[in-house]
């Protein structure tokens, strides 16, 4: 295919550790395989992306001390400015979505979640329009000196926006009205565990977390009625105690609904659950292909790694009767970070 029905992936990276910053790929029409485009290096350390509903705006967080918020147009195959960065008031970034006419930004370096307003053409407002300032601490010094937002993400219902707080032990259930957040309801989760990042059941009643500082996942049931998120049970991510840190980073839910997968970085595996009624079984795990898995994506049968430190992206075919994932292939990505499809 050609032109603007080829699919695209979009791949951020650590311009700092040497990486391209915004990658666009294209994905085989016959399958999951990856072809690199174009890169653009528009702002420092594009870690995270994340595209509008229309697919037409492409935005990305500037992982740094200043932290910012870029638009892209997506054209063709290389993304164009739509307009300088904004400041998110916010340290860090790890991460951001597009949710009720905003870009939110998680700010992990001040705890904090930023709200950018949108316009019409899909560009950005020149300043934020609410910041929400975490508080809070955890018995894991020092990661838990105080609050570390890594992950905002709106609810599948659409009416709320959860913030996950690595820092402080808890999911935020947020509002956003008049363009500035506030907290609706924060579901602690155990103290020491370090809450990274969510994936929500396509059914939209069960919130899977994934816990930084102790490998596990916490299974929540979830009420898009009242906002509520209510820890259920926790499940390890791998079959055996590591010897030390395993840094798991990312979580994804099989669109069906019956498998969760997720990446630990110290291990350098995936890690494949099925789900079951209030939990989920750990199936088994396989290699990432790479070193130090930040990210993972799931894509019509496919999952998608990014791979930090080997600096690259490689690509699984997630068997159908067992969510296993099977090595298809991989592209070279320095310092990748993340990666999104359209």
């Amino acid at each position: 295919m050609t032109g603007t029905s080829r699919r695209r992936a979009y791949i951020g990276s650590f311009t700092a550790a040497g990486g391209p910053g915004i990658v666009t790929a294209a994905v085989a029409a016959d399958g999951g395989a990856l072809t690199v485009l174009s890169s653009l290096d528009g702002v420092p350390d594009p870690s995270y992306l994340a595209l509008s509903a229309d697919g037409a705006t492409l935005y990305a967080v500037s992982e740094t001390a200043d932290g910012a918020v870029a638009a892209y147009r997506v054209n063709g195959d290389k993304p164009e400015p739509a307009g300088p960065p904004v400041p998110v008031d916010g340290k860090g970034p790890t991460h951001l979505a597009v949710h009720a006419g905003h870009v939110l930004t998680a700010n992990y370096g001040s705890g904090s979640v930023t709200a950018v307003p949108v316009h019409a053409d899909g560009t950005l407002a020149d300043a934020p329009s609410g910041i929400l300032q975490h508080t809070g601490s955890g018995p894991h010094t020092p990661r838990q000196q105080g609050p570390h937002a890594h992950q905002v993400q709106p609810d599948p219902s659409g009416r709320w926006a959860v913030s996950v707080d690595l820092g402080t032990d808890s999911v935020r259930v947020c509002r956003l009205t008049d363009g500035s957040l506030d907290v609706h309801r924060e579901a602690a989760l155990r103290p020491g565990s370090g809450p990274r990042h969510l994936a929500f059941h396509p059914d939209g009643t069960h919130a899977y977390v994934l816990n930084e500082l102790t490998p596990t996942v916490t299974v929540c049931r979830w009420d898009a009625e009242d906002g509520s998120l209510k820890p259920v049970n926790e499940n390890q991510v791998l079959p055996g105690g590591p010897e030390g840190d395993a840094y798991p980073s990312g979580i994804v839910a099989s669109p069906d609904g019956r498998f969760v997968w997720t990446a630990t970085r110290g291990e350098d595996v995936l890690s494949t659950f099925a789900v079951e009624a209030d939990g989920l079984r750990l199936v088994g795990t396989v290699t990432c292909g790479g070193h130090w898995p930040r990210a993972l994506t799931e894509s019509e049968g496919f999952l998608y790694v990014a791979n930090e430190r080997s600096g690259d992206v490689t690509w699984f075919a997630a068997d159908p009767v067992t969510g296993l994932p099977r090595y298809e292939g991989s592209i070279e990505v320095t310092a990748a970070s993340c990666v999104i499809f359209d």
